[in-house]
């Protein structure tokens, strides 16, 4: 059996259209038809059915294309490996992350990392924080960098840190006065906050209701961006790791307070890997600069609290 039906074959699955994959294969129709028949008679029965609406995956379809896409990901990692026996420092590496780990740690250590390694590629995507596990048990990520991650099986915790939500709002804001600022007094002003799905506005709701307080929010969005810019505007207050709004916090626009009586939200944010997969030369080197990015920007948000 041939890697090139089984890359064939993927693409497939993946569009539902023999046309549109043989499009993005650059190859006639014909071609894509030939290696699915090739497959099926490697495996001794029909894996497609076709009909004018398109195609439809028999049992054993199923069982291979679950299979297929992590087989060429693991294909192309050993190829990265053997690239780099060459000592060729180049290569993609692929990150999942969630939540305000992008802006806080994420971004700034990648920005950083690539001015090093200019020959690296990097495909970063934006998931749930259960997406991003997942996506390293698939062999579908490197590295994963979570917040509030469930607790899932299969990956090893490379460097597990804290995150402490702070009270964020603009410096003319009431409350920028204050050395901290008590649950009343955010729950008596204007708020934004993440919507229901997020674990933050989770955590928040049940802190708020422990201290018998009904979180109220006049705006609830999953934007990053918005809760910023409704903050700078004076429209409301948030709450969010100081890192995330670090920019602003320098440049004398927003301010960050703690929760009194150290009540602010902490939460866990993990820097995951897979525990049986050899990284390749980029996502090793990747995964040891984020690793000491995060020990130094954690540590040094603690020195300043």
């Amino acid at each position: 059996m041939q890697i090139r039906a089984l890359i064939y074959f993927d693409e497939l699955v993946r569009t539902n259209s023999m046309r549109q994959a043989a499009e993005n294969l650059n190859v006639a129709p014909t071609a894509i038809s030939r290696q699915i028949e090739n497959l099926e008679y490697h495996f001794g029965t029909q894996l497609v059915e076709r009909s004018a609406r398109g195609i439809k995956l028999t049992a054993a379809g199923e069982l291979l294309a679950e299979r297929a896409g992590r087989t060429l990901r693991e294909l192309d990692h050993v190829h990265q490996l053997i690239e780099d026996l060459k000592g060729l420092q180049r290569g993609t590496v692929s990150i999942y992350a969630n939540g305000a780990s992008v802006a806080s740690i994420l971004a700034p250590a990648l920005a950083e990392f690539s001015l090093r390694y200019p020959r690296l590629r990097f495909e970063v995507t934006i998931t749930s924080a259960r997406g991003a596990i997942e996506a390293v048990n698939n062999a579908e990520a490197d590295i994963a960098v979570t917040l509030f991650a469930p607790p899932l099986s299969g990956t090893k915790v490379r460097l597990r840190s804290e995150l402490v939500y702070d009270v964020i709002a603009a410096s003319s804001h009431p409350l920028a006065a204050a050395s901290e600022i008590t649950l009343d007094e955010i729950a008596s002003h204007a708020l934004a906050v993440p919507d229901r799905s997020f674990g933050a506005r989770q955590a928040f709701d049940a802190l708020f209701e422990r201290e018998g307080l009904r979180l109220d929010p006049v705006f609830e969005t999953g934007s990053l961006e918005m809760q910023k810019e409704l903050v700078l505007r004076g429209a409301a207050i948030t709450m969010l790791p100081a890192l995330t709004v670090q920019r602003e916090i320098e440049a004398g626009q927003l301010v960050a307070r703690p929760v009194a009586g150290g009540m602010g939200v902490r939460t866990p944010v993990d820097l995951c890997v897979a525990p049986d997969r050899q990284l390749s030369f980029a996502a090793g080197k990747l995964l040891d600069f984020i690793e000491r990015f995060m020990r130094k920007q954690l540590s040094a948000k603690g020195r300043q609290d």
